[in-house]
């Protein structure tokens, strides 16, 4: 028997708010995140103290600026793990920072384009640590962004349940993290060296971009997954536009460029390579 819902919610309020995100971010939501949308919204229509989503949608109304973000916030997913999708860091390590050894420059640019909670990026700077022994006196920056307000403030603490980094090599473990100890027990936090490495920010991919320099590599693993096609096209020409002449571009394992973009080759493996003109 199908448990009755604490909110009703219909499918026009489903329409609705899934236009919403998708005019605000992009991403898309179809039919079957009907059940996620009502799940994760109801606990901020709960915590408003409305009575249902008709309350809910007139209140985003009225307070399209603060609860939008809210809004994209709830619906957006974060999944992640260090070192996740381990064939990118060997990647990284072998070919991406081998050859800015090669230059004269000791320069390295990365952007972690969706960090989520933090853990790519720190992946990212303990290969950079783990690879290049006077890191410290290289001009390195890796740019870590996502949509989700929430999970960049997360992932600049550093912090994370010991439960998180329990897969980890147990070296790397003890090298790049501290234990908490008292009211801290069962955290670990990254070390303040790494975290110095990184540049954490807020960032809509469809908005202008807060990047400088071109990039070395971006990594943008399951994130184009979620936009329509002519939007996937716009932001991987961006990204073409802000690499180095071959510099890489690293995607999620259900990703492909196929038909999306003649700027880049496939290396194998969701890696791409830019290509010059």
């Amino acid at each position: 028997m199908q448990q009755e819902k604490e909110f009703e919610f219909t499918r026009e309020d489903f329409d609705s708010l899934r236009k919403i995100v998708t005019a605000t971010t992009g991403i898309i939501a179809n039919d079957d995140k009907y059940t996620m949308y009502y799940t994760r919204l109801a606990r901020r229509v709960r915590k408003l103290g409305l009575k249902n989503f008709k309350e809910y949608r007139a209140y985003l109304d009225s307070h399209r600026e603060t609860e939008s973000i809210e809004l994209v916030n709830s619906v957006t997913t974060n999944l992640t793990a260090f070192f996740r999708e381990s064939h990118h860091f060997d990647f990284l390590a072998d070919s991406v920072i081998g050859r800015a050894k090669e230059r004269a420059d000791r320069k390295l640019r990365i952007w972690s384009a969706g960090c989520s909670t933090g853990e790519e990026p720190y992946s990212i700077a303990i290969t950079i640590a783990e690879n290049i022994a006077d890191y410290q006196s290289w001009d390195i920056r890796i740019l870590a962004t996502d949509i989700d307000s929430n999970v960049v403030r997360k992932a600049s603490s550093g912090v994370y349940d010991k439960s998180r980094v329990e897969g980890m090599d147990q070296r790397l473990l003890k090298k790049y993290f501290k234990k908490g100890r008292g009211p801290n027990d069962g955290l670990v936090r990254v070390n303040e060296e790494l975290r110095k490495l990184i540049d954490f920010s807020q960032l809509n991919l469809l908005h202008k971009w807060p990047v400088n320099e071109r990039m070395d590599c971006i990594f943008c693993r399951n994130v184009v997954i979620y936009f329509d096609k002519p939007t996937k096209e716009k932001l991987v020409e961006r990204y073409a536009d802000q690499l180095l002449d071959d510099g890489y571009l690293f995607m999620g394992h259900s990703e492909s460029l196929y038909k999306s973009s003649d700027r880049f080759k496939l290396l194998g493996k969701t890696i791409y390579q830019k290509v010059q003109p």
